[in-house]
């Protein structure tokens, strides 16, 4: 029989899990449905409204810069607010973003969309990533698997998506602009969404009050050694780059090569699910390194996964960049925030974070421009995933150089 601290310890890890489970919402809406979905929609909306390869990729870009500002306001923001109060502000604010996508057509204004959609996903994203490390400070044995887990959660938003937008897009084929009701039907899913986070943070708030004590009790404007991370730094922002051009025109580029859209959606739903079950899969990674080789090996991988279906149609190779890609990327992400938990001291955590959250923003404005605009000459999208790939590994063989922070420089009086 179990004893009651047996029981007791059971219990908690149960409902640290599900608490990670719901905070991994936060991930779904901000990346996987907000940021992601633009994916599946942008070759309706490309035929629909006539763009070029290049301004469809410049809506990301434009993305990616309200991201940026977004990661460059939320470290302020949290000086001032409790991290779960920002991120409902911003699940809330990218619901509404998400309901109005279908009522307009003009370029400026859905430039504009964007980048506020860009905006209110960071504040859910870096918001939610702190809150995933607070709770993994109360279980230092799991934390890899829930700071995995929240971020896993993209991975259910990007499935989510395969399965909402086709459904709603046939359900509309009659009507004007189709794909204005699948933005709708994502709005719902975001709506759903936030709701459950705000379940999440009380739950939360009972079992995270002695860490948020702890790191309370420490200097909350120490500065963060970036000159000692620059390396790993410098990797992050190549994977923004690199990645983000797969994640933009990988849709666009198989249906350029011929594939059904019925297979593309069976792709995109598969790569959704591998994101979910990755964080079980590099979980004893992110615990184990305090260097950067975590960071190399998952960046290298991603990389192959890129250049994978630039290389071949076929749909063995196709499934496996899928599978592979879904089931690294997001680890990628947990990888830095695994890395600030090891080297920096909880006081420094929501800086160190926003520090990673910026460097991979600015990459991700850069990406998606260069790959559309290499995608409109004679190379094609198949030649700028060739250079995602590329910027991919330039990131492995920098984080591979990136040293653990001593742990006498961790202590903060």
């Amino acid at each position: 029989m179990h004893t009651a601290t047996e029981t007791r310890t059971v219990s908690l890890v149960d409902s640290s899990i599900r608490i990670a489970l719901m905070l991994s919402l936060g991930a779904a809406l901000s990346l996987g449905i907000t940021r992601f979905a633009y994916g599946l929609l942008l070759p309706p909306m490309r035929d629909d409204l006539g763009w070029s390869y290049a301004l469809a990729g410049a809506m990301n870009t434009s993305n990616a810069a309200g991201y940026l500002l977004g990661a460059l306001l939320t470290p302020l923001l949290l000086r001032r607010y409790p991290p779960a109060a920002v991120m409902l502000w911003g699940a809330v604010a990218a619901s509404v973003l998400m309901a109005v996508s279908g009522l307009f057509t003009d370029t400026t204004i859905w430039l504009a969309q964007r980048l506020a959609a860009g905006i209110s996903s960071a504040l859910v994203f870096i918001a939610g990533g702190l809150l995933a490390a607070r709770l993994g400070a109360t279980e230092p044995a799991r934390a890899g698997l829930l700071i995995g887990l929240y971020y896993g959660g993209t991975g259910l938003g990007i499935s989510l998506s395969a399965l909402l937008v086709p459904s709603a897009m046939a359900a509309a084929a009659d009507l004007a602009h189709p794909w204005a009701y699948a933005w709708a039907a994502l709005a719902l899913a975001c709506f759903v969404a936030t709701d459950i986070l705000r379940r999440a943070v009380r739950r939360l708030a009972a079992r995270s009050a002695p860490a948020q004590a702890a790191a309370g009790s420490r200097t909350p404007d120490a500065p963060v050694p970036l000159r000692r991370f620059a390396l790993a730094l410098a990797a992050y922002a190549m994977f923004g780059v690199g990645y983000i051009g797969y994640m933009t025109f990988i849709v666009a580029l198989l249906r350029e090569q011929g594939l059904a859209s019925s297979t593309v959606m069976a792709y995109f739903a598969m790569l959704g699910i591998a994101v979910m079950v990755s964080p079980r899969l590099w979980a004893g990674l992110l615990d184990r390194r305090r260097d950067g080789r975590a960071l190399a090996l998952l960046n290298a991988l991603v990389g192959v996964a890129t250049i994978a279906p630039a290389l071949s149609s076929a749909w063995p190779v196709v499934l496996a960049s899928s599978l592979l890609f879904g089931g690294v990327f997001l680890s990628v992400v947990a990888s830095t925030t695994a890395w600030v938990r090891h080297n920096l001291p909880a006081a420094q955590w929501a800086a160190g974070i926003g520090a990673f959250t910026i460097v991979f923003a600015a990459g991700q404005i850069i990406g998606p421009t260069v790959v559309g605009w290499i995608a409109d000459g004679p190379g094609g999208l198949a030649r700028g995933f060739v250079v995602s790939a590329l910027c991919l590994w330039i990131g492995a063989l920098l984080a591979m150089r990136q040293r653990a922070i001593a742990r006498e420089e961790k202590t903060v009086d």
